[in-house]
């Protein structure tokens, strides 16, 4: 067995990679959520089940894309380095190794990265399903709500006010 040092050119460039990933992914994850909310303002209230389920569904799509661009910025390092053979091959290793199911497909001069890209895939889908579930609970609150309200239930249907509270800064 070969004896692995870690060089000071591969933990900087791990420290970039995943500064740019975390950083791609704070961008897009901030991006994500203002248009949810300018959505709900625009739209207010949302209580439709199709509607609450496509601000789900499109946040969804959307964090995945945020994920693929950053698998794919990762490949195109292995490939600048002649770490990979070609794209096809780096996006697909780098993908299995950003959700933690390989490692071992690096050059030994780059395996460092590979526990990187696997530390930064980790993170990243911690942050997404954090703000997943947060889109997840406001719809299912929300339709639990109108559930309550429809079935006579709601105290606040009595009063004629809606069942659901306005956020902040969204006209009546």
């Amino acid at each position: 067995m070969d004896i692995y040092v870690i060089s000071a050119d591969e933990l900087l460039w791990a420290g970039v990679l995943v500064a740019i990933t975390m950083s791609i992914h704070g961008v897009s994850m901030f991006a994500i959520l203002g248009a949810n909310q300018a959505v709900r303002e625009r739209f207010a209230p949302i209580e439709s089940f199709a509607g609450g389920l496509a601000i789900v569904v499109v946040a969804s799509l959307l964090i995945t894309s945020t994920n693929v661009i950053e698998v794919g910025m990762w490949a195109l390092f292995f490939v600048w380095k002649d770490a990979q053979p070609g794209f096809s091959t780096a996006f697909y290793n780098a993908l299995l190794n950003y959700t933690t199911l390989q490692a071992g497909y690096l050059p030994q001069r780059w395996h460092l990265l590979e526990a990187g890209l696997g530390m930064a895939g980790m993170l990243t889908v911690a942050w997404s399903t954090g703000i997943l579930y947060m889109l997840a609970q406001e719809f299912q609150d929300t339709q639990m709500q109108v559930r309550k309200r429809r079935r006579g239930g709601g105290s606040d249907t009595a009063r004629g006010h809606d069942a659901i509270p306005p956020k902040s800064g969204v006209r009546e």
